[in-house]
């Protein structure tokens, strides 16, 4: 499931997923909450951070969060990605260089730097 965190500004969408990840927590949680923002703002940025509780995506999971981030990629200003996944982070990283975008990964312990690099200039 996920949890959208409340201590960023408007701009920054900033969610943790936790236990398993399914296409309900895509449709009904993280989509309706990116287009609030996108409505809301030009570019959001975004911490998409999987949490040590992490189990896994549902298959079809997998697949929604591949359009979610295809169909908003010009959207974002910023995206970091916060997991010890390797191949989610590595994943992450093709994509932005793929897109041209800021997108960055960090490991779980490095979540407090991705915070960071993520509302580096902004007026908070």
């Amino acid at each position: 499931m996920f949890r959208i965190l409340d201590d960023y500004p408007d701009a920054v969408l900033a969610v943790t997923g936790t236990g398993r990840i399914s296409t309900e927590d895509y449709r009904d949680t993280l989509g309706p909450e990116l287009r609030a923002r996108r409505a809301r703002h030009d570019s959001v940025r975004l911490l998409y951070h999987l949490d040590a509780d992490f189990d896994r995506f549902a298959t079809t999971a997998l697949w929604d969060d591949s359009l979610l981030g295809m169909h908003n990629l010009a959207g974002f200003e910023r995206v970091a990605v916060v997991t010890d996944l390797a191949w989610l982070r590595n994943l992450a990283v093709g994509a932005g260089v793929q897109s041209g975008g800021a997108v960055r990964a960090f490991p779980n312990s490095e979540l407090a730097e991705a915070r960071a690099w993520l509302l580096d200039g902004m007026q908070c």
